[in-house]
């Protein structure tokens, strides 16, 4: 029921980057925020704007079984624009008011998306001309998170458009433009009824350059590339003959921004990749291995472990004794046993965690080492045993320090790989979807 500012909290906060979708009428209500967020751009509608508002708000009061809200952003308008969209704001609570002092269509829905805090964002144009029964079947996969961005057609053959054979030919001519030079997939880039879910928002509107007609497309061509779903509906369209758009203006500047978008893609300044990237689903974290698994695995570690570890002891101990040898031979094959045991009985890869891993490790060796040795002096000190039984003495501590390394490796060293949750990531469909 008031002006709004801009708010602080994004959509991309809440709504971003999430392991899997959330469901967005449930997040909505827990955040106190309307599912969707209904943005009407102007710029000196005086005429149009207090009878289309309330048209609009009466059929989603209505026909829409979520909550909602109707921005109006206000493109610099220098008529009664600002004062009717003020007043419709102060009667209707689901109604908001947006002022920019700069126009351009695309910069008004870049704004009030961006600064909205509802998880699915569309938006029309004032004077309504696509019929409303469409808006359910617009944002629905949105809702369902079936697909990522909705778009209303009037080139699709169920369509029921009216409209001069003028605006056909150029809406039909711009869009074989577009599949021929930008290999885009969609069918009608230039109507007024479309939406978005937030998350995906979030991710491609910073790269969305254009501020005027020709947002829309540079949106859905970014979102093509990127893999996003696109879902497409035919809408029955009619024409508005008192439109001020300047058609001859707006095609130059299409035309133009079809050149920038394949230059940009010829020569890198668009990084494509780097933002397909955001929108790959990240497959889960393989579970944990399992007790028994892991001690399998660990037991044939030690085995070879203690196999390398005797042979060294064998060979170092005549010239260097056996108290030297144990410690050298002892730590070689701890080191290597770590690293074993990182690998395949714990399922720990990559470089992350090597050093502390290993100096956690050589604790762990310390620990052994206190038990072969102190095992060999007291052997020592008892008596001057033949070599057979220096070397029983050593397996068996051995075994001992064998069973205080699998506790110590699984409850201390590689305890954070079980126990820490994993970051959420987004699982965004890459699959095209559009008619």
């Amino acid at each position: 029921m008031t002006l709004i500012e801009p708010v602080q909290r994004t959509a991309a906060q809440d709504y971003a980057r999430p392991r899997t979708r959330p469901h967005v009428v449930a997040a909505a209500a827990d955040a106190g925020v309307p599912v969707l967020d209904v943005v009407v751009p102007v710029f000196n509608e005086q005429a149009a704007l207090s009878d289309s508002i309330r048209r609009l708000h009466g059929y989603l009061l209505d026909q829409i079984p979520f909550t909602f809200a109707i921005t109006v952003a206000d493109n610099a308008s220098t008529d009664r624009t600002p004062a009717i969209a003020a007043a419709l704001a102060r009667e209707i609570p689901e109604v908001r008011y947006q002022r920019l002092e700069f126009k351009g269509r695309g910069a008004a829905l870049h704004h009030a998306w961006s600064s909205s805090d509802a998880p699915v964002l569309a938006y029309m144009d004032v004077d309504l001309s696509t019929d409303l029964a469409a808006v359910l079947p617009l944002i629905a996969p949105l809702v369902s998170g079936h697909s990522d961005i909705a778009i209303g057609t009037r080139l699709s053959r169920s369509a029921r458009v009216v409209r001069g054979p003028k605006r056909e030919i150029i809406s039909r001519c711009y869009n074989l433009i577009l599949r021929s030079t930008l290999s885009a997939r969609f069918s009608d880039a230039q109507c007024g009824f479309k939406a978005i879910r937030a998350d995906a928002a979030a991710m491609l509107l910073p790269h969305v350059a254009d501020t005027g007609w020709f947002f829309d497309t540079e949106l859905l061509v970014l979102a093509h590339r990127c893999g996003l779903r696109i879902h497409e509906v035919p809408v029955d369209w009619i024409d508005d003959p008192d439109s001020s758009v300047d058609i001859v203006a707006t095609a130059v500047a299409d035309l133009l921004g079809v050149a920038r978008l394949v230059r940009g893609f010829a020569t890198g300044a668009i990084p494509i990749r780097s933002l397909t990237a955001q929108f790959q689903p990240q497959p889960d974290p393989p579970p944990p291995p399992s007790l028994l698994r892991q001690v399998v695995y660990f037991a044939t570690v030690g085995v070879l472990s203690t196999v390398a570890f005797l042979a060294l002891f064998l060979v170092l101990r005549d010239a260097w004794g056996p108290q030297v040898a144990n410690f050298t031979a002892l730590l070689v094959t701890a080191v290597a046993n770590t690293a074993a045991n990182r690998r395949f009985t714990f399922g720990v890869r990559g470089r992350d965690g090597v050093a502390r891993h290993q100096a956690q490790g050589i604790v762990v060796f310390g620990i052994g080492l206190a038990l072969t040795s102190g095992a060999l002096a007291l052997l020592h000190l008892a008596t001057d045993p033949p070599r057979a039984v220096e070397v029983a003495v050593l397996v068996l501590a051995n075994l001992a320090a064998t069973v205080v390394r699998f506790v110590l490796l699984r409850g201390w060293v590689f305890r954070s790989r079980h126990t820490a949750g994993a970051e959420p990531v987004t699982s965004v469909s890459t699959q095209g979807d559009s008619q």
